[in-house]
């Protein structure tokens, strides 16, 4: 009796830490494989890419939606902060950046409905000077991604968010 008690102890101890482990390990894991796969494998940091119209054979990270131009900028805080603008769309179409730290956590959000001239603001981790008078987001983690999408259902519409995206900014600050 004393050793399938013993045994059951040690499975359960094990599926805790199994268990655990991977809560903590998979948000880690699952931005790292984001990050490397949209910088081009550190290429391309603190820079804005943008991808083209949503098609059928688009995956690049996920299932994107054929309604949404999409842009991206894999951020690195190391060097500093960094200024992030993103400009309205032509109509005013809906827009969104969202800035997510490298464990998955949403740091901040911005719709371009009540932003309609625009989205600029400071990103920084705790302590790191920032301009004065700047909006600021405090990063939880040095690394993270900010995904730029916008509203295209259609060619014209991609088109628009396409001349608009084109202003958008990711740089030292």
């Amino acid at each position: 009796m004393r050793r399938a008690a013993r045994l059951g102890l040690t499975f359960v101890v094990a599926l805790v830490i199994g268990h655990v482990g991977t809560i903590l390990a998979a948000p880690h894991a699952i931005m790292a494989v984001a990050m490397a796969r949209l910088s081009q494998r550190g290429d391309v940091v603190n820079r804005f890419r943008f991808a083209p119209r949503v098609d059928g054979a688009s995956r690049s990270v996920v299932r994107p939606s054929p309604d949404l131009a999409y842009g991206s900028c894999v951020y690195d805080l190391a060097q500093g902060p960094i200024r992030v603008r993103a400009a309205a769309t032509a109509d005013h179409g809906y827009g969104l950046i969202a800035v997510f730290a490298a464990n998955t956590d949403t740091l901040a959000a911005f719709d371009t409905l009540t932003h309609p001239q625009g989205i600029d603001f400071v990103l920084a981790l705790p302590g790191q000077p920032v301009p004065a008078g700047a909006s600021v987001v405090r990063a939880t983690t040095t690394r993270g991604i900010i995904l730029d999408r916008r509203l295209a259902p259609d060619a014209a519409a991609f088109a628009a968010a396409d001349r608009a995206r084109a202003g958008d900014r990711c740089g030292p600050a």
